[in-house]
């Protein structure tokens, strides 16, 4: 993944600590029907009394645990910033039924840590929410069905780590399916994950009656549209990542429409080899140089300046007490690995 932010040149405008993919598939939203329609969670209430109804909203969960017990939420920040859609919708009388990954289990059942179970978020939803979270220990199945259909009337319900399936990142149909058996409405408000096409993001919303944007993904999608479409210059944009292939439509976007653009992360090495340097044993996407060269033409086209980090952390493994040095970019001789 990558932080793609928007800023003023020379002064910062604001920095989104959100994850951007493609700027323009998110305005289409892989919850098309909601944004089409411009359909935030206010005019879903407009069209649906929401009493006593499920919705199942995406949220963002990925919270830091402490290393010492790998269970203590050492910052709730992304926990808070769920707050003002989950209250709106539990005002209206609304059941909410929770949803969100939690780390890389990458289809394995992990019961504790960054990759595990999302029991370490419940007492804090609880005292944010002033309400008691039921946690359930899946995400479809009969039990987790029949859970959802013994809510009441403005309840709350956590659903387990949805990439304790392999197909949660596939889009899976069946969990998809599974998903959209718990409720009759989606609220998207897990802004970081919106471009992605996964069963909790995109597939969930083909077995809904309507879908619609939460507070948070509403904001940052307005926020950008106004940023993008009617920017105050200069205009300059940070993309960073580790593979050029994710991010070739959206600088193409943004060499239409930005002053400059920094570069960073390990996608960067792609770009160093397009123009000739050395990468030392750096990840390059050789298929992608030529599609490198070509962005780099365009950028100099558009009057678009495209700017690489001047120099680069060299390591011997990838490891957090791996050997290092500094060098500059595009010098990275004798096998040392970069880290952009």
């Amino acid at each position: 993944m990558f932080l793609t932010s928007l800023t003023r040149c020379g002064t910062l405008k604001r920095t989104s600590t959100l994850r951007l993919h493609n700027y323009q598939s998110l305005l289409s939203y892989h919850t098309t029907r909601a944004l089409l329609a411009k359909l935030n969670v206010e005019g879903l209430a407009s069209k649906v009394d929401l009493k006593g109804q499920n919705v199942l909203m995406r949220v963002d969960l990925n919270v830091p645990l402490s290393k010492d017990d790998d269970v203590t939420v050492t910052d709730d920040t992304r926990l808070r910033a769920i707050v003002p859609t989950t209250k709106y919708l539990l005002d209206k009388g609304a059941n909410v039924i929770l949803c969100s990954h939690f780390g890389r289990p990458k289809g394995e059942i992990i019961e504790k840590g960054k990759n595990g179970r999302l029991n370490p978020v419940v007492p804090h939803l609880e005292t944010l929410l002033g309400k008691n979270v039921l946690k359930v220990d899946d995400c479809m199945g009969e039990d987790v069905e029949s859970a959802a259909r013994a809510l009441g009337s403005g309840d709350v319900m956590l659903l387990e780590n949805t990439r304790f399936y392999k197909g949660e990142t596939k889009n899976d149909p069946v969990l998809s399916e599974g998903l959209g058996k718990l409720a009759d409405y989606f609220v998207m408000d897990a802004f970081g994950t919106a471009h992605r096409a996964h069963s909790s993001t995109a597939g969930v919303t083909q077995h809904m009656k309507l879908s619609a944007a939460g507070y948070l993904l509403d904001k940052e999608l307005k926020y950008l549209k106004g940023a993008v479409d009617d920017p105050t210059r200069p205009l300059a944009a940070i993309v960073g990542g580790a593979k050029v292939s994710t991010k070739v439509p959206v600088l193409e976007s943004l060499i239409e429409k930005c002053d400059k653009i920094l570069l960073g992360g390990a996608m960067i090495f792609t770009f160093y080899k397009a123009k000739g340097l050395d990468t030392g044993n750096s990840i390059v996407e050789e298929d992608l140089v030529e599609v490198a060269k070509g962005l780099m033409a365009k950028a100099e086209e558009k009057g678009c300046e495209l700017i690489l980090p001047v120099d680069v952390v060299l390591a011997d493994e990838f490891k957090a007490d791996a050997t290092t040095k500094v060098a500059g970019g595009g010098e990275m001789g004798g096998g040392g690995g970069g880290g952009g």
